[in-house]
């Protein structure tokens, strides 16, 4: 089978490295910054609404977007897996699924280069035979567009999704896809609001939960 993963809020936390970035364009800006749970529920559409979510929040003009989306970027580019961490038992669940055969691709709203490098800083890369990023296509998540291209990707047949939001809920649903949520992400739902096939809250439980959703 293969599994499509988020990234994001479900394999890595990596909220605290896009707010640093982040609250050093805000700096230079001369506004205050932006605390942790506020940038964290700022994630998941994308660098760029995430930019623009931030600037509204402090009143910065929005003709600014571009330039300080790309200041923003930079910053991340340069620091991306500096407080950036695997969520406990990743590396040892994609080593039990690749053992059991499953294909296995990353689908996120993070631009493809940035995701790369973060999954090799994190030894993560290994496992992952595509990566589409927010700017891989002309279209992102929850279009089911960047799902897709994952299965065609690495050949086709029966695939999943796992990932930890309402983005990652409402791709899964678009693109025909069983959907399996972590509990522990980025989510501002309730579990009950988003429509999924079974729930997790700790990596040690996935490759069982995918055998049984598999038979």
């Amino acid at each position: 089978m293969i599994l499509i993963f988020d990234l994001d809020g479900t394999l890595v936390d990596s909220a605290p490295d896009i707010q640093a970035a982040v609250n050093r364009m805000l700096a230079e800006e001369g506004v205050v910054p932006l605390d942790l749970p506020t940038i964290t529920g700022f994630i998941g559409n994308g660098l760029p609404k995430l930019v623009e979510r931030a600037m509204a929040a402090r009143g910065i003009d929005p003709a600014l977007h571009d330039d300080l989306t790309r200041v923003v970027l930079g910053y991340y580019n340069a620091t991306a897996s500096v407080l950036t961490r695997p969520y406990p038992g990743v590396p040892q669940a994609l080593k039990a699924l690749q053992a059991a055969g499953h294909r296995m691709a990353v689908c996120t709203n993070k631009p493809e280069a940035p995701a790369r490098s973060l999954l090799t800083d994190l030894d993560l890369m290994q496992h992952f035979a595509a990566v589409i990023g927010g700017d891989s296509l002309p279209v992102t998540k929850p279009d089911p567009a960047p799902a897709l291209a994952c299965i065609t990707a690495l050949g086709g047949g029966a695939a999943a999704y796992i990932g930890d939001s309402e983005v990652d809920a409402a791709t899964a649903a678009a693109a025909g896809l069983p959907f399996y949520l972590f509990t522990e992400g980025y989510r501002k739902s309730p579990i009950s609001a988003l429509p999924h096939r079974g729930t997790f809250s700790g990596f040690a439980d996935l490759p069982a939960l995918i055998a049984d959703g598999a038979a």
